[in-house]
């Protein structure tokens, strides 16, 4: 099944095929979001271990399918090669840290609002939050099948198909992490799903965007994928990883984080 996959989006204009992985990703955050349909609630430590398993593939990606061939395409030897990741992946860092300093959002714990002050309810807020979350993610995808459309030796369209799967699987908790505490505040379920989902719609835009720019720009190539990386692991150090850490069982999203790193790190490693 996945040759199949690999096989058809080997075939299609490369855009394209990133806005239709892109909007595979919305489309599982989606599914996470309608568990509201299904359950009053979640188990904190069943949600706090998928979150934990989010952490992992994301950073296992960030490495194995945007920061190692970022280097391995750039030219050049020792420091010189190695530049174009670093100033890319700084870069992506910085335009995380960025958004969050200018736009307001209110994270999972519901503890305090960050960025400017802000009339806006707290279910925006937090739908905000995430989408700024997912923005590195559609960045991640886009970029990849770019590189793989100016014919790079070190992009493949399976690697691309595998990441773009992988951010999916570990889009299905933060869907149902938006969608369950909204319906805690009070939300009907239809409005705790539209808001679930919605915190994902920025995945096509951005994956088309890292596609197009990359395609016009190639020699920005191995910058994009590391600042990709840069504000993927941005994301997961200053968001998800804190998120789980607020309850006393910290062990079980720590075997999550674990269990999501080397489950991306082996398909990457097997398929791309």
């Amino acid at each position: 099944m996945f040759d199949s996959i690999v096989d058809y989006f080997s075939g299609i204009d490369p855009i394209l095929a990133a806005l239709y992985a892109g909007l595979f990703t919305w489309g599982v955050t989606a599914l996470g979001a309608a568990v509201v349909f299904l359950f009053k609630g979640v188990n904190k430590k069943l949600l706090n271990g998928m979150l934990g398993f989010t952490g992992g593939v994301m950073i296992a990606a960030s490495f194995w399918s945007l920061l190692s061939p970022a280097i391995d395409m750039s030219e050049g030897e020792s420091f010189e090669k190695v530049m174009p990741a670093a100033i890319g992946f700084i870069l992506g860092a910085l335009f995380i840290f960025g958004l969050d300093k200018i736009m307001p959002h209110l994270h999972v714990n519901f503890k305090k609002a960050e960025g400017p002050k802000t009339s806006l309810q707290r279910t925006t807020l937090l739908t905000i939050a995430i989408a700024l979350h997912n923005i590195p993610e559609g960045l991640a995808v886009g970029v990849l099948f770019g590189a793989v459309a100016t014919g790079s030796p070190d992009a493949s369209i399976a690697g691309a198909v595998l990441l773009a799967i992988g951010i999916g699987l570990q889009n299905f908790p933060e869907g149902i992490a938006v969608s369950m505490p909204l319906r805690r505040m009070g939300l009907s379920r239809r409005k705790s799903f539209m808001y679930g989902q919605a915190s994902a719609i920025v995945e096509p835009i951005f994956a088309v965007l890292g596609a197009v720019a990359v395609g016009f720009f190639l020699p920005i190539l191995p910058y994009a994928l590391a600042f990709a990386a840069g504000a993927m692991i941005f994301v997961v150090i200053e968001e998800v990883i804190p998120e789980t850490q607020q309850d006393e069982h910290s062990d079980i999203p720590m075997l999550g984080f674990v269990l999501g790193f080397v489950m991306m790190m082996v398909l990457d490693v097997a398929l791309g």
